[in-house]
């Protein structure tokens, strides 16, 4: 069979249809947005689920061991994006791996909403790590399919993708929030169904809307390789069961190791496909050139998120414990704060599509709107220490100050997450595409495995430093990274 190549793929899609853009837009965008709306909804009210007393519908965890739950929780859902990638790149496809990752997500949600033990928790944990691997980098990589490389529409049409991230992730905390007061497993239930939703738009729109996006296995197995694959697919899996069976009941197992080895895991997962992609014989030398432009964006990308995701966890005890729920007469669930985020969003990237175009060539470069974003993100924690400097640790804070830290995180967001979607698309070696959409996620569970780390070091007493000390290093870096533009825009050869 003839390989099928971008142009191939990019002339099977209808080119108009939504907004101007691509008909498969539609697709991605509304299968995202109901993806999205179930996990956002989902983990708004989970670190409440698992730290609230048993007698609240809890589980019952102390509060710094599910706040690092949480954390590692989330870097292991963007840590499996790098298999999803993979056997999307591999074995069948991008359309495939959004189908079965799905399906997955939706009975992970289905688990936390039985009323149950903490095992039905870490059932339900596994489910939806695997799902959102499988899911959350491959919908992105067939967005960038549907485009061809010159495409000017192309930063837009991520931005408009990311609003409907943010519309379900706005959604969601609201709807799902709300059952705080009445059940937790209410709200999961609802966030399985949001799932639903998004594979029956995905189903019966593709065929129509995507032509061959999403179908293109760009660097299949050899049946030697598969051979060779399912061998060390199954001595590994013996091996770690073989290890687990020993460590944990000796002890050597514990959270605390466990959190350990997915820091490890953080920084050594994607330095190795760093030198992979890079070694390959199917990189070409351009190819190489574009990678090495990727590790500073990569490395700035882990440090704005090591503060964007501490919104569901630090932010979100802060808004349980130290800010004023009751507020201008009306009583606010805690989860609502995460909703903040993507309002912000869906007010926002309207006005950042509309500026990156009307700038044209004129627009900061990848490099720079990188470096603008992690200014921002150091400027939010700088916000965030003030209550604490002026009125001290042991008084609620107004709710004003939790908006403005979220809504200047936003304005760096708005700066790196859609301009990284679509630079990670036109950097990435055409044999390692959804692989390298994969590894631009694994800058996320980095950053979540970082946090899982550095956590535990806030009380109310080490506030003004905790948020001090990392809103200065990501300000320090948003330095160095934008004295750095002009080398790191000659790597990678004619793409801005």
């Amino acid at each position: 069979m003839p390989k099928i190549d971008k142009q191939q793929i990019v002339a099977s899609v209808p080119q108009k249809g939504f907004f101007g853009h691509p008909k498969g837009l539609f697709t991605l965008f509304f299968t995202e947005f109901w993806e999205r709306f179930s996990y956002y909804g989902m983990r708004a009210i989970l670190v409440f689920y698992m730290y609230y007393e048993v007698s609240k519908g809890g589980l019952g965890i102390d509060q710094p061991t599910a706040l690092a739950i949480m954390s590692i929780y989330g870097s292991l859902v963007y840590m499996s994006g790098i298999i999803g990638g993979w056997l999307a790149d591999r074995v069948f496809g991008t359309s495939k791996a959004v189908f079965y990752g799905g399906i997955l997500i939706m009975f992970g949600h289905l688990a936390l909403a039985i009323p149950g033990n903490i095992t039905l928790f870490f059932i339900s944990m596994v489910l939806i790590v695997l799902g959102t691997g499988l899911l959350k980098p491959n919908v992105s990589s067939v967005v960038g399919e549907i485009y061809s490389e010159e495409d000017n529409r192309r930063d837009s049409g991520f931005s408009i993708f990311y609003m409907g991230i943010n519309l379900g992730g706005f959604l969601a905390p609201l709807i799902v929030g709300s059952t705080m007061g009445y059940s937790f497993h209410l709200g999961f239930g609802i966030a399985a169904v949001g799932m639903f939703l998004g594979l029956l738009v995905f189903i019966f729109t593709k065929k129509n809307n995507l032509g061959l996006a999403g179908t293109v296995v760009h660097n299949p197995l050899s049946p030697a390789e598969k051979k060779k694959t399912i061998t060390i697919f199954g001595l590994v899996a013996v091996i770690i069961a073989i290890i687990c069976a020993i460590a944990i009941p000796a002890g050597y197992l514990t959270f605390d190791s466990f959190i350990a080895l997915v820091g490890i895991l953080g920084i050594l997962i994607p330095t190795a496909y760093f030198v992979v992609m890079y070694r390959s014989k199917k990189t070409t030398d351009v190819e190489r050139s574009r990678i090495i432009a990727y590790i500073p964006l990569f490395i700035a990308s882990v440090m704005f998120w090591a503060i964007a995701e501490q919104g569901s966890t630090i932010l979100a005890a802060y808004a349980d414990t130290r800010t004023q729920l009751n507020f201008a007469g009306i009583t606010i669930s805690p989860a609502w704060f995460q909703s903040l985020n993507p309002l912000f969003i869906i007010v926002l990237a309207p006005v950042f599509a509309w500026g990156w175009v009307k700038l044209g060539n004129r627009q900061p470069s990848i490099p720079q709107k990188f470096s603008i974003a992690l200014l921002f993100a150091g400027i939010s924690f700088l916000v965030i220490l003030l209550p604490a400097y002026f009125g001290g640790t042991d008084t609620l804070v107004n709710p004003l100050w939790l908006v403005l830290s979220i809504f200047i995180a936003v304005l760096g967001e708005l700066c790196l997450s859609p301009v990284g979607l679509s630079a990670t698309t036109k950097l990435a070696p055409a044999a390692f595409s959804a692989q390298t959409m994969s590894l631009w996620f694994l800058s996320n569970a980095a950053a979540q495995a970082i946090n899982a780390q550095i956590v535990k070091f806030y009380t109310p007493e080490t506030e003004m430093a905790y948020f001090g000390i990392i809103g200065g290093a990501s300000i320090v870096l948003s330095i160095i990274l934008f004295i750095l533009a002009p080398k790191i825009q000659g790597f990678m050869k004619g793409i801005r």
